[in-house]
């Protein structure tokens, strides 16, 4: 065999390889995760976040800018869930973070990457926007136990 032939047949290897190195990479990083995480896998529900406590989180709307235009839950940032890893410098790892969507499943995925990538200290809300506004948002612990005033 010819070093050039031999050369193109390594660098053709090696560019058929380098994504299911990446991919084996990334399979491991999720399977170490899988393992470690408990069965809630993060999530809270809204009814668990005293009033209170609401300005301890940092609190990312996972949805595009359009909805967090209309409407969001206060002090929320605007996060598109596509965009937190590319934007994770911006998210701190020292205080708790909570990331929402609409529902929970588009924030579920954003919140699964960022644990992967070290972020311990995140939750995802459980059942999102929509499930926050029906429990009484801020109110919904206070709901919950039967404390709210109306």
């Amino acid at each position: 065999m010819s070093f050039k032939l031999m050369r193109a047949a390594v660098l053709a290897l090696a560019v058929v390889t380098a994504p299911a190195m990446a991919n084996e990479e990334a399979v491991k990083a999720m399977e170490e995760y899988l393992d470690f995480v408990d069965y809630g896998g993060a999530t809270i529900f809204p009814e668990q976040i005293p009033k209170e406590d609401w300005k301890r989180f940092y609190v990312i709307d996972a949805r595009d800018k359009d909805q967090y235009a209309k409407e969001h839950i206060p002090g929320a940032v605007n996060i598109e869930w596509r965009q937190v890893l590319a934007k994770r410098s911006s998210i701190p790892k020292d205080k708790p973070v909570l990331i929402y969507c609409n529902t929970g499943s588009l924030s579920a995925q954003a919140g699964f990457a960022l644990r992967i990538a070290g972020y311990d200290n995140l939750r995802i809300l459980q059942g999102g926007f929509a499930e926050w506004k029906a429990k009484g948002g801020l109110d919904a612990a206070a709901k919950a136990t039967g404390q709210a005033k109306h």
